[in-house]
């Protein structure tokens, strides 16, 4: 019966997602900025939210319960720290400069507005960041398809490579579909449906260990847990954490030290160069709205980062049949968060592991077609036309071709 009931809701999530992308469709087909950055019509709400659940999806869901259900608040608690510092500073000094030099730049994607403002000729920026974002967010992209292979392996217990491949293909139809405006849009609705299951979860697993004072005494028991400056450390046998009876197994509490510290909250730098996110600052409707945008963003950034850790509250009670080590605690996370709340809310707090799969192919796309596409086959476009001006209207063709390329400079 829970199978059924997981199965339902899938399926219904993917139904809205693949509606989204048809009420899409002719907008974004309209053009490439539509296509690619949503006509810049973004509004403050899905700006805000989409950019956050694009960010965030399944490692705000996997991978930060993780780290605190295996090692305590320490790690999670100061990387939480500085990703919403990294956050509120992005919105507070990037976001209006970006939307407004994106726009003079006429720019749809990072490289092509670093390219256009410094009016390159032979487009060596653009060339050597669109690389770049091939190379590393290709890696990027296949680990969040591992997570959703590993999720749905975990949810309907089935091979973990059909899971991984059906996945992808879900989010590229429905990509192709409708664009940056369905990503957007669905984005939107799926930091809606995070925030709101983390926070049931939280409630609900605090009450399910007792309430708020057994869960603070259970953890109490656990050496480093709850400490700022310290870690807990598992017992581990094999890569695999021991029990001792009901009770996870752990060792002295280890130290975590200043540097230690700056290196996780190092990860808020990154938010300043994320492709993912800075795009919804070129796309938002008008710079009027970014201020608001700005505090939306930063409230459910602290928000989702606070609730994204209700493993803490069952993490002294019990031990599944076995935690292994940093590929799979996040699954036993989501196995431990079915015994607190109903399965179709449990199960649907997943819905972020799709939040940035069409981010990546989206911009990794757009950059390649304007790096390799405008730089090397419209010129064979374009000796085309000159041979052939003489046996039609090519050499309109010719003339169109130009006019685009030069389109794409300041003034």
């Amino acid at each position: 019966m829970d199978k059924a009931l997981i199965f339902m809701a899938m399926a219904g999530y993917m139904s809205i997602i693949i509606g989204i992308g048809f009420y899409y469709y002719k907008r974004s087909n309209e053009s490439s900025d539509n296509f690619f950055l949503g006509g810049r019509s973004l509004g403050p709400w899905v700006a805000a939210i989409s950019a956050g659940a694009s960010d965030m999806s399944g490692w705000l869901l996997m991978g930060l319960p993780g780290v605190a259900y295996w090692s305590g608040l320490s790690d999670a608690f100061w990387t939480a720290i500085g990703l919403a510092a990294g956050t509120a500073l992005n919105w507070i000094i990037v976001s209006k400069r970006l939307r407004h030099y994106s726009e003079s730049a006429r720019a749809i994607t990072l490289p092509e507005f670093f390219s256009n403002r410094f009016h390159e000729d032979k487009r060596v920026i653009l060339t050597v960041s669109s690389t770049f974002i091939f190379v590393f967010f290709s890696v990027y992209a296949a680990s969040c398809f591992v997570t959703v292979g590993k999720l749905f392996a975990t949810l309907f217990e089935v091979p973990y490579i059909p899971m991984m491949i059906a996945g992808a293909v879900f989010v590229v139809f429905y990509t192709f579909i409708g664009g940056f405006l369905a990503e957007s849009v669905s984005d939107f609705m799926q930091g809606i449906i995070m925030i709101a299951a983390l926070a049931v979860v939280l409630v609900g697993g605090v009450l399910h260990a007792g309430g708020p004072g057994a869960v603070i005494d259970n953890l109490r028991g656990i050496p480093g847990f709850l400490d700022f400056f310290g870690i807990a450390t598992p017992t581990l046998i094999d890569g695999v954490q021991q029990a001792d009876g009901a009770m996870a197994a752990f060792g002295p509490a280890g130290k975590y030290g200043l540097i230690t510290i700056a290196s996780s909250m190092a990860w808020g730098l990154g938010y300043f160069g994320m492709p993912q996110v800075l795009l919804r600052f070129m796309a938002i409707r008008s710079a009027e709205d970014i201020k608001q945008s700005r505090r939306i963003g930063i409230i459910w950034t602290t928000l989702s980062l606070t609730a994204c850790r209700p493993d803490r509250s069952d993490r002294a009670r019990d031990v599944p049949d076995g935690v292994d080590d940093s590929s799979n605690f996040g699954n036993d996370f989501h196995r431990n968060g079915d015994t607190v709340v109903p399965t179709v809310i449990g199960r649907n707090r997943h819905v972020g592991h799709f939040g940035s799969y069409y981010q990546f192919r989206g911009f990794i796309s757009a950059d390649c077609r304007k790096c390799f596409f405008k730089k090397y086959l419209q010129r064979r476009i374009a000796q085309g036309c000159i041979r052939s001006a003489n046996h039609g209207n090519d050499a309109d063709d010719f003339d169109r071709i130009g006019d685009r390329r030069n389109h794409h400079r300041f003034g």
